[in-house]
């Protein structure tokens, strides 16, 4: 299964259709792994925020989930775009749970507590590519400040 999944991460599988749910949870995961490198660190907090939010989401065991994200990470490494996972995010998932992704990978971007102007990019440029409005995100991002107990009017972004 893992197999399959690095392929479609890596561009070697094409077929959308094949996918289903294998197709979205590796989608998801890169995604995810794409928003926690973005400030050029992939630390342990950021991983165990990825590993929790994609074994809860896909009801997924402990080796499950370390194996979907070692293959996301190798993915995103070899890959240029995040075209063709956000895509596959259009094809598959419903508008509400578009925004429960935007809001799993504003998890991820606070995960270190702060979040860097290219991880707020980031989550900007993937809720405009799977068609999250801007007040739909922005709503994401304050239930994941006011769970974190952060001031959701602080947007957190570092200016070092």
């Amino acid at each position: 299964m893992f197999d399959a999944i690095l392929g479609l991460l890596a561009g070697r599988d094409s077929s959308a259709a094949r996918g289903g749910e294998d197709d979205l949870r590796a989608c998801v995961a890169a995604l995810m792994v794409e928003a926690a490198r973005m400030d050029d660190r992939f630390d342990a907090a950021e991983r165990a925020v990825i590993e929790r939010l994609l074994a809860d989401r896909f009801s997924l065991s402990a080796p499950e989930t370390r194996a979907l994200v070692a293959a996301a990470e190798r993915a995103v490494a070899q890959s240029t775009q995040i075209f063709r996972f956000t895509d596959s995010v259009v094809q598959h998932v419903d508008v509400a749970d578009r925004v429960r992704i935007i809001e799993m990978l504003w998890e991820v971007a606070y995960a270190d507590g702060v979040l860097d102007p290219h991880e707020d990019q980031l989550v900007r440029r993937i809720a405009g590519l799977i068609h999250v409005s801007d007040r739909d995100r922005g709503l994401a991002r304050q239930r994941v400040l006011q769970r974190s107990g952060r001031d959701p009017v602080d947007k957190g972004v570092s200016r070092a």
